[in-house]
């Protein structure tokens, strides 16, 4: 299979214009942000600054600032600071079309268009399909990769990297934001993981994961397949089928990857008997909001019941069976 080159420039990328649209977006919902204003106090030095680092090649990406959400579950966020966070602006909106065009259709994560909502249709219109309009038995295989942003390996990131860019320096500028992270206390050799803090780590995990994708579509020739970010179902009426998968999948994430599968989120079963997918449990002609998520939006709305925060779950509960939910928060 050949690949698509990457016919970007550092010098396109780092120029003053790109600093300055890339701002522009970056500040749009921040601008009241302390540390955003210090930094726009001094715009166009600190601009002009950056700029020259990175066309001397004196760059270093910064440290960050960790704190941790839930979402629903715990979550370390690693925050890097505004100059930082408009490199990683900069690079993202030159390359993101790019390598955007060499996804697979159905990677819905982190990308123009998709999202969680697209995918949760294209379920539906993969069942219909296996289903042959409900005359058949739809068997799910449902998978997750254990700790996926902490162990994504620096060195295979960027051989991959390597496969699409040509140019020496994007690809020193990528290793620097790349190495500007250690999840592990491992030696040089072994360092893993990316920031869930970074503009960049969302279009770089997708970069890795394609390697994946590209996999499943083109040497296991799967057809009903749907990745978002770490969570991917395989849809067939052939239960054996998806059980001679598993090996396959496992063996490519372990040795080309170097990720694995989660033990305890890996699962075949029938849609009919519900399958838990991107926050839904999906069965064949409806959803249902995942009780874990309904408690979380109930636990909000009794601390913060603002219009536009009801405004905002009745928005998710229309995309799947949740009218009583829905009536029930209106009268809050």
């Amino acid at each position: 299979m050949g690949r698509a080159r990457c016919i970007h420039t550092y010098e396109h990328i780092i120029s003053l214009e790109n600093l300055l649209l890339a701002w522009r977006e970056f500040v749009s919902g921040k601008k009241m942000r302390k540390d955003v204003l210090e930094f726009e106090r001094n715009l166009m030095t600190n601009i002009l600054s950056l700029h020259t680092e990175l066309m001397m090649k004196t760059y270093a990406h910064g440290e960050y600032q960790a704190f941790n959400i839930s979402d629903p579950k715990p979550r370390n966020i690693h925050k890097a600071s505004v100059r930082d966070r408009l490199v990683h602006h900069a690079l993202y909106r030159i390359l993101y079309p790019f390598f955007d065009r060499t996804f697979i259709a159905d990677s819905y994560s982190c990308r123009i268009n998709k999202g969680t909502h697209r995918a949760m249709e294209r379920f539906q219109e993969f069942s219909s399909k296996v289903s042959k309009n409900n005359t058949r038995t739809v068997w799910v295989l449902k998978c997750d990769i254990r700790k996926f942003f902490a162990n994504i390996d620096h060195t295979i990131l960027k051989e991959v990297l390597k496969r699409y860019i040509t140019d020496s320096d994007i690809l020193n500028l990528f290793g620097n934001i790349i190495e500007s992270f250690d999840s592990t206390s491992a030696m040089a050799d072994m360092r893993k993981g990316l920031p869930l803090g970074n503009l960049t780590s969302q279009l770089l995990v997708n970069i890795y994961m394609n390697e994946f994708d590209q996999f499943v579509k083109h040497k296991l020739k799967v057809k009903y397949y749907i990745r978002y970010a770490d969570d991917f179902v395989f849809l067939s009426d052939d239960r054996n089928y998806l059980e001679e998968l598993l090996p396959a999948i496992s063996d490519f994430l372990e040795m080309k990857l170097k990720l694995s599968l989660h033990p305890d989120k890996v699962f075949i079963k029938t849609l009919a008997s519900g399958v838990d997918f991107l926050g839904w449990v999906q069965f064949p002609k409806h959803r249902v909001l995942r009780t874990a998520t309904k408690r979380k939006m109930l636990r909000k709305l009794s601390v913060n019941p603002k219009p536009e925060t009801i405004a905002s779950y009745r928005g998710l509960l229309s995309h799947g069976n949740g009218w009583k939910l829905s009536k029930h928060i209106s009268m809050l």
